[in-house]
């Protein structure tokens, strides 16, 4: 299969990274079908959508008229075999759990077209641990976005046993939709910006769940020396809670490390006080207006989050 023989796109899972990477498909005028459990699930990432798409509007890459074309592109269903009708390219982005990866994947490489390209967004795992249970693993590779709002980077992580012509089919793909690749030479859990990014989640985690210092004060140190409007919680907030939690939380059973346990715990008081990040709008830190984004937050002038 060539690039020009892409017409429609699958994305299995509606939530944040699925909405967005769906719409950046359909906006650069692929068909777009958005799949998950339930048609409630589907209806609010569709209406997410509408208001991402009012974001793009408001940055001016896209104009309003545009819009109503972009929503015509996109399909939501709940039914997996209408959602693999005709697909040409899949990516997924579901919980970090491989075998719930591969459930799925096996449920699409049923209903799926012979041709089709399976890949996965997924954010710490690497794709040779479900890629046998897709059913196609020479068709199967990871390609990993980043906020499209503010990043337009991905990487593309093929495993051992991805044909090349995938690698490069996948490639081309990433660039049609206008992003910049990043292409791992072997598999590494986290890719690369993620895998540094990932190291900072984890050290600002054990000095507070270590009681070495208040997440305050840690932002405030990598936000004053690296002279950044924002520093590991802050950022923490909007990946989301339950994202950093959840990964945090696997590797600490996989590794039976007591400190990342303790970190996954820590994340765990904000969760179970309905404190999801920016995404509730009540993390680390409340929004719209973060402490850290007010005067006098780095002097330690300004109150600190109760």
């Amino acid at each position: 299969m060539k690039l020009s023989d892409i017409k429609k796109v699958v994305i299995l899972g509606a939530g944040t990274m699925g909405q967005q990477i769906g719409f950046l498909c359909a906006m650069h005028g692929y068909n777009v079908a958005l799949y998950d459990l339930s048609r409630e699930i589907l209806d609010e990432a569709m209406k997410r959508m509408e208001k991402l798409g009012s974001w793009f509007i408001s940055m001016g890459r896209i104009k309003p008229d545009q819009l109503v074309d972009i929503m015509v592109r996109i399909e939501s269903t709940p039914d997996p075999e209408e959602a693999a009708k005709d697909a040409d390219f899949i990516n997924e982005s579901l919980p970090e759990d491989p075998e719930l990866k591969a459930r799925v994947f096996a449920v699409f490489n049923e209903f799926c077209p012979e041709r089709t390209v399976f890949t996965t967004n997924t954010s710490t795992l690497v794709p040779s641990m479900f890629a046998e249970k897709t059913g196609r693993p020479q068709k199967f590779a990871a390609l990993h976005f980043h906020d499209v709002r503010t990043s337009n980077v991905v990487d593309v992580m093929p495993h051992p046993g991805t044909a090349p012509v995938i690698v490069d089919l996948v490639r081309d793909f990433a660039k049609s939709i206008g992003q910049i690749v990043i292409l791992l030479h072997r598999e590494n859990n986290g890719y690369v910006f993620n895998a540094m990014l990932s190291s900072l989640f984890s050290s600002a985690l054990t000095l507070a769940s270590n009681g070495v210092a208040s997440v305050e004060d840690i932002d405030r140190s990598w936000m004053g020396v690296m002279h950044m409007p924002i520093g590991p919680f802050g950022i923490m907030d909007q990946v989301g809670l339950s994202t950093v939690w959840t990964i945090t939380d696997f590797w600490a059973g996989k590794t039976g490390d007591p400190q990342l346990k303790a970190n996954a715990d820590f994340l765990k008081q904000y969760l179970d006080k309905d404190r999801l990040g920016f995404k509730n709008m009540r993390g680390f830190y409340s929004y719209p207006n973060p402490a850290y984004s007010e005067q006098g937050f780095l002097s330690g002038e300004r109150k600190t989050e109760e």
